[in-house]
Parts: C-alpha cells; sequence; structure tokens
C-alpha cells in the first residue's frame, strides 16, 4: 500500500492532494471550500444553496468537523506500576505439563509461546502461586478476591506517580474514569483506590467496561470529552484516567479450554499484568508557560471506530471460571487494514496549522514523521502495522520494547509505552530489520505523536498529541544536525528483538 501523507492540510494518497470540499468523503481545507466547505455549494448558517441541511449533510459534517487549533488540553502527568513478579515462557510450559495431558492444541500454544518475542511477562504472583496450581482453576469469586488484593494496590500506586507526576495533590482531582476487563463487581475497583488516594467523595466518576484492550485510550477520549464540557461550563477539570489489569491469574481457566475443546488460544502466552494511569487538564486556573511541572503531552484530537462483522474475532467472554480471551488469526489483518482510513479521518480533522507545526519540513506529513505509541497486541499486530504505514522500528520502539519487556497487559498497556516515549533512557532506534538498537537513540523524540490501541468489537481509538517541550531539554546532534523531526537524540541503551509470528 501507498504510503499515507498530510500535504497542508490535506489528506492524500502517492502524494496528490484531494481537492476542494468535501471530495470522495475526504475533509480538506482546500481553496473554494468554506467554513463547513461541502464542494459545488456554499454554506452559510447551516444553510446551502438556499435549503436546509438534510440529516445526511449534517451527520458528514460531523465526520469530518475539524478540532479547534488548540482544544487546550493536556496530559499533565502519567503513572505505570508494573508487579514484582517475572513470568518466563518456561514457567506457562511447566504449569501446563504439570497439570494438563499433552494434546496436540496444548503442544502448538507451547510451542507458539516460545516464539511470542516476549522475553517475561510481569505477574502478582510467581507460577507456583497457589491461587494457580490447586486441582481446579479458580472461580470468579476467587478472581475478584486476587484483583482486590493486588490491582487495587498497583492501581492507587499507578495514580498516585500520575498525580504527582502532574504537580498536583490528590485533592486537585476533579473527575476520574477508570476501566478494567480482568475484574467486575458493584461498587467497581475505582471506588477503593479512590479512597486509597484520598480523593474526595465528591469527585465524578466513571467505570468503563466491555473494551478491553483499548481501554486506555477510550478513558483518555472519555476525560478529554469531560474536560471540554468542564471548559464549556468554565469550571476546572483535573480528570484522572486508570486502567488496571490482572491477567495472567487466568491462566488455569485458559488451559482448561485449550485442552477440553482443542481450540488453538493464545492469549495465555501474551498477556500480563499492570496498572498505569494519566492526568488530563483544560487548563483553568493554570499556567502552562511557567511552573515546574507543564505537562507531558497536548492533546490534538481523535478518532474512534468499530468493524463490522468482527465482534467474534477480538473479545474477553465471561465464564464460570473467570474469562476467555477471543482473539482469531483475522486479528492482525483487521487492525492492519482499518488503521490507515481512521489516521487519514484523524489527520483530516486537525488544522493544517498544527499539522505543519508536527512536520519536519513544516509541509508534508508522513506516519513515519511521527512517533507511535501503538498498543503491542502481539509481534504480527505491530509488524503487519508497520508495514501498512510504512513506519520503520524507530517509530515503534516503545511499543517493541514494552512487549519484549512486559508482554500486553491489555488496556494498562498503551499508557505504559507514552511514558516510555517520553523517557530519556528509551532504547536506540538504529537498526531497520527485526531489531532496532542500540544506536541513536531519541530523548525528546519527534514531536507529533499517534497513539493507537484495539479493542473488542474490532474497536479502533486513536488519539494525536504533541509533546510539551521541556525548558531544561539540552538538544544534541549527530554530526552537528539534528535529526529531522526529533527534538534531541542520545545513545542507545541496549538491543531488543522482536520475535516470531504468533498467529501462524
Amino acid at each position: 500500500m501507498a504510503p499515507l501523507e498530510i500535504v497542508n492540510g490535506e489528506s492524500s494518497v502517492n502524494g496528490g492532494a484531494a481537492p476542494n470540499g468535501h471530495t470522495n468523503g475526504v475533509y480538506t481545507n482546500g481553496a473554494g471550500a468554506e467554513t463547513n466547505g461541502h464542494a459545488n455549494g456554499t454554506t452559510t448558517n447551516g444553510v446551502a444553496n438556499g435549503h436546509g441541511l438534510t440529516e445526511e449533510s449534517h451527520e458528514e459534517e460531523e465526520e469530518h468537523e475539524m478540532f479547534p487549533e488548540d482544544l487546550k488540553l493536556r496530559i499533565m502527568g502519567i503513572g505505570v506500576e508494573y508487579p514484582p513478579y517475572r513470568a518466563y515462557p518456561k514457567d506457562l510450559e511447566a504449569i501446563a505439563k504439570k497439570h494438563y495431558p499433552q494434546t496436540d492444541a496444548l503442544k502448538k500454544v507451547l510451542s507458539i509461546n516460545k516464539y511470542t518475542g516476549i522475553e517475561c511477562r510481569t505477574s502478582v504472583g510467581e507460577f507456583t502461586h497457589p491461587i494457580i496450581n490447586e486441582e481446579k482453576a479458580p472461580t470468579v469469586d476467587q478472581l475478584h478476591a486476587l484483583f482486590m488484593e493486588h490491582g487495587v494496590p498497583l492501581a492507587t500506586s499507578a495514580c498516585k506517580k500520575a498525580i504527582e507526576d502532574a504537580g498536583y495533590s490528590p485533592s486537585s482531582i476533579t473527575h476520574t474514569v477508570f476501566t478494567t476487563c480482568t475484574d467486575s463487581a458493584n461498587p467497581g475497583y475505582d471506588v477503593f483506590v479512590l479512597k486509597n488516594l484520598g480523593v474526595k467523595s465528591t469527585v465524578e466518576k466513571v467505570l468503563l467496561h466491555g473494551i478491553g484492550c483499548s481501554g486506555g485510550l477510550a478513558g483518555l477520549r472519555t476525560a478529554c470529552n469531560i474536560a471540554l464540557g468542564a471548559t464549556a461550563r468554565g469550571r476546572r477539570a483535573r480528570v484522572l484516567v486508570c486502567a488496571t489489569e490482572i491477567c495472567t491469574s487466568l491462566v488455569r481457566s485458559e488451559l482448561d479450554s485449550i485442552v477440553a475443546e482443542g481450540n488453538v488460544r493464545i492469549g495465555i502466552t501474551l498477556f500480563s499484568d499492570c496498572s498505569s494511569a494519566a492526568v488530563v487538564s483544560n487548563g483553568f486556573g493554570e499556567d502552562w508557560s511557567r511552573g515546574k511541572s507543564k505537562g507531558v503531552y497536548d492533546i490534538l484530537g481523535w478518532k474512534h471506530d468499530t468493524l463490522d462483522e468482527s465482534e467474534k474475532d477480538l473479545g474477553f467472554d465471561i465464564d464460570p471460571l473467570g474469562w476467555k480471551v477471543i482473539l482469531t488469526p483475522r486479528v492482525p489483518k483487521l487492525t492492519s487494514g482499518v488503521t490507515p482510513s481512521l489516521y487519514k479521518s484523524l489527520f483530516s480533522s486537525i488544522p493544517p496549522s498544527v499539522l505543519s507545526s508536527l512536520s519536519p519540513s513544516g509541509s508534508s506529513l508522513k506516519p513515519s514523521d511521527i512517533d507511535w505509541a501503538l498498543h503491542p497486541g502481539g509481534s504480527l499486530i505491530l509488524t503487519s502495522i508497520q508495514s501498512v504505514m510504512d513506519l520503520t522500528p524507530s517509530n515503534l520502539r516503545a511499543s517493541f520494547e514494552v512487549y519484549t519487556s512486559y508482554g500486553n497487559s491489555s488496556s494498562a498497556t498503551v499508557f505504559s509505552v507514552m511514558d516510555r516515549l517520553r523517557s530519556e533512557t528509551e532504547a536506540g532506534i538504529a537498526g531497520e530489520g527485526s531489531t532496532y538498537g542500540p544506536g541513536v537513540g531519541v530523548e525528546g523524540g519527534r514531536k507529533g505523536v499517534v497513539g493507537c490501541a484495539f479493542g473488542p468489537g474490532v474497536s479502533i481509538e486513536m488519539v494525536m498529541m504533541r509533546r510539551v517541550e521541556s525548558d531544561n531539554r539540552n538538544t544534541c546532534t549527530v554530526d552537528g544536525v539534528l535529526d529531522d523531526g526529533v527534538v534531541a537524540v542520545t545513545n542507545g541503551v541496549h538491543e531488543v528483538t522482536i520475535g516470531g509470528e504468533e498467529l501462524d
């Protein structure tokens, strides 16, 4: 597929800019288009050629509506907390051989387990933990008790880190958006985390459910809309977003299904435990030009979509023994197929002046001109999107590193990738094959960052962000020349190897 790019704010393929107005479903700010620019007609105060706009044209306008040049939305802080234990590929094999007959399906899963590209997965307990070594798999109530025991403290720590990173106190939080797909209870776990933090009981709370791995960015999108609502009311918004997942305790339930049903279920080779959080501000009562904490990322715009006829390809179904991962071999093709169109839709909704500020040349903006905080759902998902978007391992370095070092922590993973991207010690980006680093690493990173994650449905979340540059950042150069689109560079720290294709 030809690489996509934005030319002066216009979506194009193969470098060809689309005409003015709405043409072929693409919105542009080209000459001749009015504010609500429909081709072949001037629109003023909702009237086109003397006739009222139809419901269909209203829907088209909403789809192609431009975000303001400055949404005044900023991620002020990010916090990530991984549990202390590590699960290695050999640990899954030991549990499987201890408790189950070696069926053909199980042998296939254990073979895949060796080539996922994940060095280890984070876990709330060792593979010898009693809950996964009883005669039978743990029940839902046992899994809930484990989540409350380990998940709530993880979330408390992640939220505390994010709040402190933002330079806030818990009492300054005005709204919260929490999500998880590995626990279900009323009240939700957010109530207990907020009590631990000392957040006011009057804070407006939202708990999202049914959105799986896309939960982190879905929570961020929800927080942004909440903050914009507060702005419209002239009120302050400091929205705490938290995603927490305890996945490794489901290993016995998954192994039960593999042996009983003869299905190749690869979720147990990928998923790990984590909690991550972010704080979004609408800027009311703050001067972002000064102060100890100026934030991490400006939010420029976002998009969401759900693919038709894909409900059976990606999911997380309830079961008496917990939840069952649904992940078919079609997922890499589905996710890589929808990414270019949503990317184009997102960038077509962001003003040209904003896009040009992200471009190394100040004009065209290619996907490879920005960093990608892509949810690492699996190595084949990463490499498929890398290929279709014409990216290099440099663009996806943080996604590959988080995947390799920690595994897929479902909804909590994307904030970990975003946090890694802003780290001054992130891995090097030299090398273009299945290995990246060591070599030239990115300290400040490219100015633009796209967050992208996939969830049940199949749904896709995408957000465009701009790095908030630090006042005390030291710009370094390679051979005296600043790398295109890169704020600053430093030496890489280690080598990471991407593993095999787990969905063969």
